[in-house]
């Protein structure tokens, strides 16, 4: 999936926000978000803090095994977050009496058994996408091309990786770059477009088959001349974004032509969408 190592899982309605850790292939989940799931405290983060202090004074070695990550937090923004992997999450569990325990022990051991199914055989991923997009009433047609793009998306991330890009920050401006060169507007323009408000509302999930394919086109030529050319620097890296976003938008503009109307529409897949009502004929 995009952005799998860092999301969201849900227990029982309930967000809890983790991160997976590909050099030790784990994952270190919310402490403060296990908490409010189990304890359905108005107050998690100072349960937690009194369960901390008892855990320090009892010399408990948990308290030492808990790690701050960077999560975002309901108002957008990233902050360091105390987190645990699945076998100190275990232990805090023991910790918190709630009648969730049980269920969320099993909860637990099944979202982190599934990660490591996936490492093993990378198609479950798109397996579960799939199911996912089916439910929610996607045609077929465009889950294939949804999923092929969530591959090519893949693979210019990693390629990125590849020529230096660590932060998040540069992602997105290189993001930006191939889709203000591709369709004359950034991400943060198109989901305004669109009429998305939510920040979780992803814009891919809002395009119709030809807004994917052409922002297939510009990912996957931005990921070619990245490959031939091995950009060393943002300033070089931007060139070369703007560059494969430039081919997908004059493919786009001829196919504007061709088709009498513009490939970028102002329709979503929100309830009541017109998006959704097509989609759906």
């Amino acid at each position: 999936m995009e952005n799998v190592e860092k999301h969201l899982a849900v227990f029982e309605g309930r967000n809890i926000r983790r991160h997976w850790d590909s050099k030790e292939e784990k994952w270190y989940f919310s402490v403060v978000d296990v908490v409010a799931a189990l304890t359905e405290s108005t107050i998690p983060r100072r349960y937690w803090s009194d369960l901390k202090i008892n855990l320090k004074d009892e010399g408990s070695q948990l308290y030492e095994k808990i790690v701050q990550l960077k999560m975002r937090s309901s108002d957008g923004k990233e902050y360091d977050t105390d987190c645990a992997d699945t076998e100190t999450m275990f232990r805090i569990i023991q910790s918190i009496p709630s009648p969730n325990a049980e269920p969320f022990k099993l909860w637990l051991a099944r979202v982190g058994y599934e990660r490591i199914q996936e490492i093993e055989n990378p198609e479950l991923t798109q397996e579960r996408m799939k199911v996912i997009y089916e439910r929610k009433g996607y045609s077929k047609s465009w889950i294939d091309k949804r999923l092929r793009g969530v591959a090519i998306r893949q693979n210019l991330t990693d390629e990125w990786k590849e020529r230096g890009v660590k932060r998040e920050s540069d992602f997105a401006i290189l993001t930006a770059e191939i889709s203000q060169a591709t369709f004359d507007m950034t991400p943060a323009e198109y989901k305004k477009y669109k009429g998305l408000q939510k920040k979780n509302q992803n814009l891919r999930d809002h395009m119709d088959e030809l807004e994917l394919i052409f922002t297939m086109l510009g990912e996957k030529v931005t990921t070619e001349i990245s490959i031939k050319e091995k950009p060393v620097d943002m300033p070089e890296n931007r060139k070369v974004a703007n560059r494969g976003g430039r081919v997908a938008g004059n493919a786009r503009k001829e196919t504007e032509k061709e088709i009498g109307r513009p490939v970028s529409t102002s329709d979503n897949y929100l309830e009541g969408g017109d998006l959704k009502k097509r989609l759906k004929q």
